[in-house]
């Protein structure tokens, strides 16, 4: 049998878990498509996220070379809102735990 001690400090480590789990941050995901202009695709980065047009080509290119480019990172509503907006704009994106990239 527990302790009351015990039952306290597994409840409060359950909720701390629980706590640290709704912490990580969320990443938005673009993916390199056959169907949007490299230009197209700098500027919906400028444009949607406020990139000045240097960081906007750059992760333009990091999505060109490599085939995908981490471009927002934020609680999980935020960058479930930022895919929502990258699909209304043709462009393929997804969302993944932070920690899992």
């Amino acid at each position: 049998m527990m302790s009351p001690e015990t039952v306290d400090r597994t409840e409060a480590e359950a909720q701390t878990a629980e706590a640290t789990e709704l912490d990580v941050p969320y990443v938005l995901i673009v993916w390199n498509d056959p169907v949007n202009l490299m230009s197209y695709v700098s500027y919906v980065f400028r444009s949607y996220f406020g990139y000045p047009k240097g960081k906007a080509d750059e992760l333009m290119m990091q999505v060109h070379n490599a085939g995908k480019a981490v471009v927002a990172t934020g609680s999980r509503e935020k960058i479930e809102a930022d895919v929502s907006a990258m699909h209304e704009f043709g462009l393929w994106a997804t969302l993944k735990r932070a920690d899992e990239v």
